[in-house]
């Protein structure tokens, strides 16, 4: 971000990954900058609401990370529930501890969040033998009828009948700190709780403290509330939480197809072709 705050505004166009593209970011690149491109999904990083009212379009690259993400969040169900992060650490210590773990067969997944990534961890927990309950902003009826997902009014709901739970939401000012203590109750006890969606979406602490007393089984995350992690960690000695730093979408294919989505949304928008997927329409 520095570098981009003394370049003096000398770009049209702005090619982003995960630097936090702030309004002074955007009104340094004005007048001359016409588009920011990002390089995936999540916009939490880039000031999105400034970048419409300066007129700057913010393009992205939906849909090439939905099997990737799916795939990693059934990755951290399976290392919670057979307690992956335990037996590891044991392991490499030269011990031969053992925990007795859990079945996903016949478990109810609940889904926070049903757009791409949350549809295709449905698709995947058929084959689990797993029952799928979801509360979320983009319901299809035809999709829940084919893949036997019941529709749940609320998330506090989902919440009190899931045993696992997987996030899959935005990071809103509504759904910031949604996990929090007063949710966690509302749980079961023994619980899995799965986020490949933003850290920020929980309250570390209280996450942390449930999985310390039991409350839940455990919890795997693709995503921390600030990145990289800043050691010492809160989740960091607790064996039953397993933490990815934010690899979720990070696969030879994702990673093809992320960066020739992103590359070629800002090209063809410099170059004046309509192929092109904008975030902020005006």
């Amino acid at each position: 971000m520095l570098d981009l705050l003394r370049s003096n505004g000398g770009f049209d166009g702005l090619l982003n990954g995960d630097d936090q593209i702030t309004a002074k970011v955007i009104d340094t690149g004005l007048p001359r900058l016409r588009v920011i491109a990002k390089y995936g999904i999540g916009l939490d990083s880039i000031d999105v609401k400034h970048a419409t009212a300066k007129r700057v379009p913010v393009l992205f690259t939906p849909g090439v990370n939905e099997t990737t993400v799916a795939e990693h969040a059934f990755g951290l169900m399976i290392g919670v529930a057979k307690h992956f992060g335990f037996h590891l650490r044991a392991t490499r210590a030269g011990l031969w501890k053992r925990q007795t773990g859990c079945e996903l067969f016949g478990k109810t997944l609940g889904i926070l969040g049903l757009g791409r990534i949350g549809k295709e961890v449905v698709k995947r927990a058929g084959a689990f033998g797993m029952t799928c309950i979801g509360h979320g902003n983009h319901w299809d009826d035809d999709f829940a009828k084919q893949h036997n997902l019941e529709r749940v009014a609320t998330r506090e709901e989902v919440l009190k009948r899931a045993d696992v739970v997987s996030l899959h939401t935005n990071l809103t000012p509504e759904t910031r700190g949604f996990i929090n203590k007063d949710r966690i109750a509302l749980m079961k006890d023994g619980a899995i709780l799965i986020n490949t969606a933003r850290g920020g979406v929980i309250v570390e602490q209280d996450v942390a403290d449930a999985c310390k007393s039991g409350k839940l089984t455990g919890y795997g995350t693709d995503v921390l509330a600030i990145e990289p992690m800043k050691a010492p960690h809160i989740f960091q000695e607790i064996d039953n939480i397993i933490v990815t730093p934010h690899v979720g979408s990070r696969t030879f294919e994702s990673v093809q197809r992320q960066g020739l989505r992103a590359v070629n949304n800002l090209m063809n928008y410099l170059n004046g072709k309509l192929d092109y997927i904008q975030a902020n329409p005006f």
